[in-house]
């Protein structure tokens, strides 16, 4: 078996599919400002690296060269940094230079925090640690004296070339960890990401639902129309330009189908109703026809279209009937057609029964659906010999009737065609029994102007099963 990725409906896959690219620009739009974010944090990182480091030489270039020992001893430095003084900056085989960018922000922040004149450095280098991920921040003290030790001796031999007269540069040097900064991880990002998913979901949700409120309406008026074509109310004609486009569209279509229908059975039940008059003749001069017995075939194949004349005039009031729906309670309805079953055939009241509940209402046309009910029994009754009768209530606000007989049955090929005006089935049905053909189709024609259907289907033990379908 196979199962599709895409839901059934088309509500559902319109949603998925708007999900899925809410959720893609989301993740993008997120991206975008998680890079963002970590740029500025960076920016903010190396702003806050110059200035505590120009604090530091500041308070280390103002410091006496015979104390700079104790001062950078005692000087409060943040975690993960160091100090040291030296008389070069760190070589470059040990460091990298810092991109530009980053050299422009923390050379801006070191002059904006404003040194003094006389303790402005004599040089300045911006470099970096890559194995160690670390900012190098390297000061020339602007004295050039050497560092001293507690005995007063310089802590660093002369550079050699340098005239002693001629003060080498003393370089402070301040090493500060680069820490990464992960926007990502924050509470806030999590619930801003939840929250406008969420969001969004349920104004997609919102959305599509109304959108497609018009795409179900059509498809209930088309069902409407499918099964009540007398009846079925037109759609409004309301809305936006495309609905009204499609709902006068839609309403032209029914009125051709409701005119064609009319005109269709009005011609059928006038063509019935013209041929009455000759019937009549026809049977007074059989009345004076000599021989006996080609009088009384004559008056019998009379007879039979004349019952097949009323029939179609039967149907045609039928398929055009427009009887008002009410409340009607089913049971007493359905015990009401087998008493009069009874009192028609006393020798096959025996072989009657109803099984289900003894109140239970349904909206329908009493006296539509008491022909069509009393057409089936009938039936049944006729070539099967019993019509036992279940009413069981469904779910999704139906109901189902089963009507069963002790019949023959009907060939699995012929369980459709048997609903076909005139249709006749000459090796299962008695034609002596004066039937049309008709009393099916109207009963199907009923009941699916109801809202239901009639389904047949040989029992498993002999017989027919009728099961009508109606709505509550």
């Amino acid at each position: 078996m196979r199962f599709g990725i895409l839901p059934r409906s088309l509500a559902g896959r319109t949603i998925l599919m708007l999900l899925a690219g809410f959720m893609l620009v989301q993740i993008l739009g997120l991206g975008v400002h998680t890079v963002t974010q970590v740029k500025l944090a960076r920016i903010e990182q190396q702003r806050e690296i110059a200035t505590q480091d120009v604090i530091i030489y500041r308070h280390i270039a103002a410091t006496p060269p015979a104390q700079r020992a104790e001062a950078m001893a005692s000087e409060p430095i943040p975690s993960g940094d160091s100090i040291t003084l030296s008389d070069t900056p760190p070589p470059p085989t040990t460091t990298f230079q810092l991109p530009l960018p980053a050299r422009q922000i923390i050379r801006a922040s070191i002059i904006g925090y404003g040194i003094p004149m006389q303790l402005r450095p004599h040089g300045l280098e911006l470099r970096g640690i890559g194995h160690q991920l670390r900012y190098v921040i390297s000061f020339a003290l602007p004295d050039g004296a050497p560092l001293m030790d507690r005995s007063g001796t310089p802590a660093l031999p002369t550079p050699k070339g340098v005239p002693p007269q001629v003060p080498p540069h003393i370089w402070l040097t301040i090493t500060s960890p680069i820490t990464t900064p992960h926007p990502w991880r924050s509470p806030e990002f999590g619930a801003a990401f939840i929250v406008m998913t969420v969001l969004g979901a349920i104004m997609i949700f919102w959305a599509v639902r109304q959108l497609l409120v018009p795409v179900k309406t059509l498809a209930q008026a088309a069902e409407r129309l499918g099964r009540d074509v007398a009846n079925a109310p037109d759609l409004p004609e309301t809305g936006p330009e495309e609905l009204v486009t499609a709902a006068i569209a839609f309403n032209t279509m029914a009125s051709r189908i409701r005119r064609f229908v009319e005109d269709r059975t009005f011609m059928l039940t006038a063509i019935g109703h013209d041929l009455r008059t000759p019937i009549t003749r026809l049977k007074l001069r059989a009345e004076y026809m000599e021989d006996d017995e080609q009088r009384v075939k004559m008056l019998a194949d009379l007879d039979e279209m004349e019952a097949m004349v009323a029939a179609t005039l039967a149907f045609g009031r039928d398929v055009t009937n427009s009887e008002a729906a009410t409340r009607i309670d089913l049971p007493s309805l359905l015990r009401t057609i087998l008493d009069e079953a009874g009192d028609g055939a006393p020798d096959q009241a025996d072989s009657l029964a109803y099984q289900g509940p003894d109140h239970l209402a349904i909206k329908a046309r009493p006296l539509s659906l008491k022909r069509a009910l009393v057409n089936l029994v009938n039936n049944a009754l006729k070539y099967g010999d019993a019509a036992r009768i279940t009413l069981i209530p469904k779910d999704a606000g139906m109901v189902n009737i089963t009507i069963e007989d002790n019949g023959p049955g009907i060939p699995n090929s012929h369980i459709e065609t048997v609903f076909e005006p005139f249709r006749r089935l000459e090796t299962s049905r008695n034609r002596e029994t004066g039937g049309s053909g008709l009393g099916l189709s109207i009963a199907r024609n009923i009941i699916r102007a109801h809202g239901g259907d009639i389904l047949l289907q040989n029992a498993a033990n002999g017989g027919l099963k009728v099961s009508v379908t109606l709505p509550v």
